[in-house]
């Protein structure tokens, strides 16, 4: 940001106020204003509740390997048992009405679990975007900075070669008027 820019938003918002800011925008310009030097990133989205955090397990569990090689062979040797069994022992004749049902509770009470889940980590995701964008402003601050400070620096520099060169100008005519060759 160029200082005409600075200028230009710093009057605008002694003209408009930070009434009309959000809380975020309010709090990433106290940060600047103050120039904290770190972002909070042990900041989270809160403490999470029993279902929130049985939510979490349940959509980790179902989305894993283990849960899909445990569920396929519970699958295969309930149709296995069903199908070759003992005429009096079979509890669920094929096409295993009582699976379906099974299943379709099973399904019916997982995805919402699952959904609770994405919704919880989407929130964090919205939490860790802003928390990014906080700190990205915070570095372009910073960086804005630190140019401003090397462009001191190089004109200080400059300025003090000019005044060497000066001095060194004075001298040599200083030298050539005193010089028998002089024109």
């Amino acid at each position: 940001m160029s200082e005409p820019d600075i200028q230009a938003l710093a009057e605008y918002l002694m003209q408009t106020g930070v009434a009309n800011l959000s809380s975020r925008e309010r709090h990433v310009l106290e940060r600047i204003a103050l120039r904290a030097h770190r972002a909070h990133l042990h900041d989270t989205v809160g403490e999470l509740s029993l279902g929130e955090r049985l939510a979490d397990r349940v959509a980790n569990f179902g989305g894993s390997w283990r849960f899909i090689i445990i569920f396929v062979s519970l699958l295969l040797g309930w149709a296995a048992f069903n199908s070759v069994a003992l005429p009096g022992a079979v509890f669920d004749p094929y096409p295993f009405v009582f699976l379906n049902l099974l299943l379709s509770m099973v399904a019916a009470l997982q995805a919402p679990l699952i959904m609770m889940s994405q919704n919880r980590q989407a929130a964090r995701d919205r939490f860790a975007a802003a928390r990014d964008y906080e700190v990205n402003l915070k570095a372009e601050a910073d960086i804005i900075g630190l140019h401003e400070k090397l462009d001191a620096l190089r004109d200080h520099q400059i300025a003090d070669m000019l005044r060497h060169q000066q001095a060194q100008l004075d001298l040599l005519l200083g030298l050539a008027r005193r010089s028998p060759h002089a024109p």
